[in-house]
């Protein structure tokens, strides 16, 4: 199948390129530049470079025929606090002019939309499914939420099946070492325990998160892409199912560290006090990003949690030595 994947150079972008460019022909969309990666580079089967707010690139961009679009550009979550206007014409605008110039040139295939967990807002539930009304309590979540109603309009009113894949938490090495991934949670606490050799916590370590590995992202949209249907319902979650406080996730990536590399971590707590308990919730304490619905087209996440950790400290190992 002929996929474009606007973003493509992004952090989650690259490593779905990446693998979807093993089973179809990747177009890959890149802004400002396309990186100088020759391995990555040499599995594309196209790109394109360009800014998806110029109007003249924009019709370049769709006057191809896909069969899929991934469309995955968007300000990260401080940016989207800057000026609405300039949130609005990066988050929300393409994705209303991408849809209106495909469905104009007659494309009837799939738009994939990374839209995000936060649509949400805050989490009053102890599962969450596709059925609970959003309520965005950041421009973020606000811009991807408005984003989503886009889908919604021409998944009705066209021939393209729009799909808004609703994400939790990703982690995982990146691509480029350019990628702007390790303010994520487990990068972070990766990245700190193998350069600082501690785990600093910004909180008190209470705080859940479901976290899925960026492996596992490209499963579900590959399971996407291969879904020949055209459902009427098309939200869905993104997530692993499982949910782990902080300080659970601190613990864990101290064990991997002592395993893989002979020496013991502290953690720290917000405040400076050391974290010696795990102070493991409950299961029965804890939300659950629901996946069902993923799962019922033939989803399944692969990647355990303590593999993923083990991945990102053999990256660190790659890049910055033992």
């Amino acid at each position: 199948m002929k996929v474009l994947i606007t973003g493509a150079n992004g952090y989650i972008g690259a490593r779905l390129s990446f693998l979807l460019s093993n089973n179809h022909e990747v177009t890959a969309h890149c802004y400002p530049e396309i990186p100088e990666n020759h391995t990555w580079r040499n599995t594309m089967a196209n790109f394109l470079a360009g800014d998806l707010r110029d109007q003249a690139f924009l019709d370049e961009l769709t006057s191809a025929e896909y069969d899929t679009v991934i469309h995955l550009v968007s300000l990260d979550h401080h940016q989207s606090e800057l000026a609405p206007d300039l949130v609005a014409s990066v988050n929300v605008t393409p994705t209303w002019n991408l849809l209106e110039k495909f469905s104009k040139n007659g494309m009837n295939g799939k738009f994939i939309y990374f839209s995000t967990f936060q649509v949400y807002g805050k989490i009053q539930l102890k599962e969450i499914t596709e059925e609970v009304n959003p309520s965005p309590q950041n421009a973020y979540g606000l811009t991807h939420l408005l984003s989503e109603e886009i889908l919604n309009y021409y998944h009705s009113k066209t021939a393209i099946d729009c799909i808004n894949v609703r994400l939790s938490n990703s982690y995982g090495s990146p691509v480029f070492q350019e990628n702007n991934c390790w303010w994520l949670v487990i990068n972070d606490l990766c990245k700190t325990a193998f350069l600082e050799k501690k785990i600093q916590l910004l909180s008190d370590g209470s705080p859940q998160r479901d976290f899925i590995h960026s492996s596992d992202i490209f499963r579900a949209i590959e399971t996407l892409i291969n879904h020949g249907q055209k459902e009427a319902q098309n939200i869905y979650n993104l997530s692993s199912g499982e949910t782990y406080t902080i300080l659970e996730l601190a613990h864990h990536v101290k064990s991997i560290y002592q395993k893989k590399f002979g020496a013991d971590l502290d953690i720290f707590l917000k405040g400076g006090s050391k974290s010696t308990e795990k102070n493991q919730k409950s299961e029965s304490d804890k939300y659950k990003v629901d996946n069902s619905r993923l799962r019922a087209l033939g989803f399944a996440p692969k990647m355990d949690l303590l593999s993923g950790i083990e991945e990102i400290f053999d990256y660190l190992e790659k890049q910055y030595g033992s």
